[in-house]
């Protein structure tokens, strides 16, 4: 069993060099694949697969929306400096977090190219949960989130442009325009639920409940299809570094955001706001873009890498928000 394990995943460490050091340049693009690695979604799985991604992300990005009032977001934008430091922090440390993370574990060039978008994305939606359960800035928070995800449509290809540069032969390995494209997807549902909130208020907390309902069945779905999919191949995901980066970046996120919101001398409640923002990623968005982006034959079972980010992601959040409740009662 363990030799058939090790062999499989030795066909895909062999595919992904083949796919991605073909003739000593990295050009992969979903036009140009020269691999003899096959991928291991058939047809009918893979577009399956993708399909819910893409309902489950685009029914998110309408629930994140209907949290946002237009009055708040006005509100922020006139005093800008939480959300300007936020920015900053969500597009500073998170990305560079990412790079330094791979360089350090000398990450292969997909794996590095899969942290650093994880680690380029925008703010998520379960930061407005954690800081919520940490008392903090909530209309701080929806406005970061909000900020984060229009900016992200410049800055994430921007940022992936210079980072990947870091790396040898890896400037063209990203495919920007299907990320750009992802990004434009995503800001269309997050209007229709600005809009909706804003015009029928009442039904907001219902689309809510029933977009992270979704989220949960979907992530769930998509968990139990790509494991009977890529079975033993999984351990590719579960590799020492990627599982030690999945751990050590969201906590970097958290405790740099709160000591640069610190350095910054805002109020206790931003500072929590803030840690959450910068430490939590749009995980929906990121598991979209390297599914939908990238060639099955090239990204292999790496698409699901936000899973375990998310999993360290959300188990760090309720460590913090259990010691903030520890400290608030004694």
């Amino acid at each position: 069993m363990n030799g058939t394990m090790n062999q499989t995943e030795g066909q895909y460490r062999d595919g992904y060099e083949t796919a991605w050091n073909g003739g000593n340049t990295y050009n992969i693009t979903p036009h140009n694949v020269t691999t003899g690695f096959q991928s291991p979604f058939s047809p009918v799985m893979d577009m399956a697969i993708s399909g819910i991604t893409i309902i489950s992300l685009f029914i998110t990005m309408v629930s994140l929306g209907c949290t946002m009032e237009i009055s708040k977001i006005k509100a922020h934008i006139l005093k800008p400096k939480g959300v300007a430091i936020a920015v900053v922090a969500q597009f500073g440390i998170m990305p560079l977090t990412a790079f330094s993370l791979a360089k350090i574990f000398q990450l292969g060039a997909i794996e590095a190219v899969t942290v650093l978008i994880c680690g380029c994305c925008p703010g998520g939606n379960l930061s407005n949960i954690f800081a919520l359960a940490l008392k903090g800035d909530m209309n701080l928070s929806i406005v970061m989130t909000t900020c984060s995800t229009v900016l992200a449509l410049g800055m994430m290809p921007l940022l992936l442009f210079l980072y990947c540069h870091g790396f040898n032969n890896l400037e063209n390995a990203v495919p920007y325009t299907g990320i750009t494209i992802a990004l434009i997807m995503t800001l269309v549902p997050c209007a229709i639920g600005i809009a909706i909130n804003h015009r029928v208020p009442q039904y907001s907390q219902i689309i809510i409940k029933v977009g992270l309902s979704i989220l949960l069945i979907a992530t769930v779905a998509i968990g139990v299809m790509s494991g009977i999919s890529i079975g033993g191949t999984v351990r590719v995901l579960l590799s020492p570094q990627l599982m030690a980066v999945a751990a050590l970046m969201p906590l970097t996120g958290y405790l740099l955001g709160y000591l640069m919101s610190t350095i910054f001398k805002v109020n206790h409640q931003c500072r929590r706001t803030i840690s959450m923002e910068t430490g939590c990623q749009n995980i929906q968005l990121c598991s979209t873009i390297l599914k939908v982006a990238f060639p099955p034959e090239v990204i292999g079972p790496l698409y699901l890498f936000p899973l375990i980010y998310i999993l360290f992601q959300g188990g760090e959040a309720l460590l913090f928000i259990i010691l903030f409740r520890c400290y608030q009662s004694f």
